[in-house]
């Protein structure tokens, strides 16, 4: 039985300043999928995410998500919506997790931008889960920290040949090629120059490891993007938010998780910016043991992890840095974002301490 506590505060009603028109996606939708039942359609939204602008859709028992880019200007590259349609398409046939999709639309008249249309899984976040419930225990905590790390192991074991992602994607020169592009993307929204910035930038070119064999990577692996299964939390029932999934160097995907995976040692400043501290609790895995665990269950090479994670935390940096412009330029109004710019000091000096690693450990 579902724990009458748990909080199912995941949707909210749509923010003023991200509307769409429920009559014009409900005309839309009855035209693109069959056996609709009858009734009007409502709109909701995902209270979580601050990228992708991601509606819940109801009508009666049907329930739907629609997927569309964010207000403002937009970085080549970046919140394709087909792209993503497509990678769900070839990937939830192999890898279960990843959500169906239904439709895809690049019409922009209908909600202002492409936008596609995913089943909706049933789940709850796992902070939420546990939060509505105190009878867990280190040894529960510790078996969802291994269900992850081995559901991390067999996405990077499916292979991509035998997918639609071989052409798709461009597996040779791809750790070269993300550096760059993340610089660039840095550029476009950069409000003032910053030394430190500048010498990480120089760092990351100039020490390049050699990478991995190619596999997929779901690339923002983070419990803000799962969902789980209330009675049983270790069991994940859902994989979202496939955005940046491509085929490239596993150990990206793998540090990418981990500046999301926060530790009881971490600084409150960096517990508050991620808002759920759950894997704080005393049986969840610390980020060595995560990444030792995943070595040891997929057999890579982990001695160059320090690069991997300063070149994650300087994605954050970018990522949190192009919001904090959104928000500067009054793209948005989320009062989230007010101080994207300590965000990305804290980014930042979190990139510079794995540099010291690095040049330490080496």
């Amino acid at each position: 039985m579902i724990n009458k506590n748990l909080k199912t505060n995941e949707v909210i009603n749509v923010r003023e300043d991200e509307q769409i028109d429920p009559k014009a996606v409900e005309s839309y939708l009855r035209n693109a999928i069959k056996d609709l039942p009858k009734g009007r359609l409502e709109v909701f939204q995902f209270s979580t995410g601050s990228s992708n602008l991601t509606y819940l859709l109801k009508i009666k028992d049907w329930e739907g998500v629609l997927r569309r880019a964010p207000k403002g200007p937009i970085n080549e590259k970046a919140h394709d919506m087909q792209r993503e349609y497509k990678v769900l398409k070839a990937l939830h046939p192999v890898f279960p997790l990843a959500p169906k999709v239904y439709v895809f639309s690049g019409v922009s008249d209908i909600v202002g931008a492409p936008f596609y249309i995913m089943e909706k899984r049933k789940g709850h976040l796992l902070d939420n889960i546990l939060a509505a419930d105190n009878h867990h225990n280190e040894k529960e905590f510790r078996d969802i920290s291994n269900a992850l790390v081995e559901t991390l192991v067999e996405l990077h074991s499916i292979d991509y040949r035998k997918t639609e992602l071989v052409h798709m994607t461009k597996p040779e020169g791809f750790l070269l090629r993300q550096v760059k592009g993340w610089i660039k993307r840095y550029e476009n929204v950069k409000l003032i120059e910053k030394m430190e910035v500048e010498q990480l930038k120089k760092w990351l070119l100039n020490n390049l490891p050699e990478s991995q064999d190619s596999t997929i990577i779901h690339y923002d692996y983070h419990l803000s993007n799962m969902l789980f299964d209330s009675e049983n939390p270790e069991e994940m029932t859902s994989l979202l938010d496939w955005e940046m999934s491509t085929v490239g160097d596993p150990l990206t995907d793998l540090a990418s998780a981990m500046v999301y995976w926060i530790e009881d040692t971490d600084s409150d400043d960096y517990k508050k910016i991620r808002n759920y501290p759950i894997t704080t609790k005393p049986g969840f895995y610390t980020r060595r043991e995560f990444i030792e665990s995943y070595a040891k269950k997929s057999g890579r090479n982990i001695e160059q992890m320090n690069y991997y994670m300063a070149f994650a935390y300087f994605k954050n940096l970018v990522i949190a840095q192009q919001i904090y412009f959104r928000w500067k330029k009054e793209y948005t109004t989320d009062e989230r974002f007010k101080n994207g710019d300590v965000t990305v000091d804290l980014f930042l000096n979190l990139a510079l301490e794995h540099i010291r690693r690095n040049c330490r450990d080496g």
